[in-house]
């Protein structure tokens, strides 16, 4: 009787341990989460809401982050992410377009087909900014601010993605508030694949931004054409 009361005793030790640890991964799991939410708080608004455009403050920048582009033509996530920034771009919100994407192998060019999209729907190519290097979030927010100059912008997504960008770019030391797209109307299975995403993705967000403070892939050199922009 003592041995089986000591295995039994040894069963819920284990037991107790196996749980400590579940709960442990999953507060880990979801701090990252929880800091992109609580930090881009105050912080962001969703388009297409009655007034969204009036309480969007006048931050002079539009960092528009890439997607995937078929050919020459933007995705349907994309284009709305564009749409957005015209749409800020014509009510006065900002001045300069910075369109910050992947052109990290041949034939493949996001900054070119957002510029082309928003240059045929009018927005003047002069306002807007090409960053060829913008290879994940956090590096469009870094190189936004040490390449091009930025102190102050609004960054424009899908709304999924909206925490973990308004985040980092204010990790990154940028003034920030953000505009998102409610995708899930458009397109809701793939919304909710990449929200169930974000849980990983933010996680490596908030290891470049907060723990090792990650150079992106190309950091350099300093570029004026930003400033050129805001200035003209």
């Amino acid at each position: 009787m003592p041995k089986l009361l000591g295995n039994v005793h040894h069963s819920r030790s284990a037991q107790r341990r196996v749980y400590q640890a579940l709960v442990l991964g999953s507060v880990l799991a979801l701090a990252p989460m929880t800091w992109a939410w609580l930090y881009s708080s105050g912080h962001r608004e969703v388009a297409d809401t009655g007034g969204w455009l009036g309480r969007v403050p006048d931050l002079g920048t539009a960092l528009v982050l890439g997607a995937r582009v078929n050919g020459e033509q933007p995705t349907g996530m994309l284009a709305r992410r564009l749409d957005i920034a015209a749409e800020l771009y014509r009510a006065g919100k900002v001045k300069a377009l910075l369109l910050s994407g992947d052109n990290s192998r041949v034939g493949y060019d996001e900054p070119t087909a957002m510029r082309d999209y928003l240059a045929a729907r009018g927005i003047p190519v002069s306002a807007m900014v090409l960053d060829y290097a913008g290879f994940d979030t956090w590096d469009s927010c870094v190189r936004a601010r040490k390449v091009f100059g930025a102190q102050r912008l609004t960054v424009v997504t899908q709304l999924f993605h909206l925490p973990r960008a308004v985040a980092l770019c204010r990790a990154a030391g940028l003034e920030t508030y953000g505009v998102g797209d409610d995708s899930v109307k458009l397109w809701p299975a793939p919304t909710y694949s990449y929200a169930v995403r974000e849980l990983f993705a933010t996680g490596k967000a908030f290891a470049d931004a907060l723990v090792f403070r990650s150079d992106p892939v190309f950091p350099g050199p300093p570029e004026t054409s930003l400033r050129r922009v805001l200035a003209g």
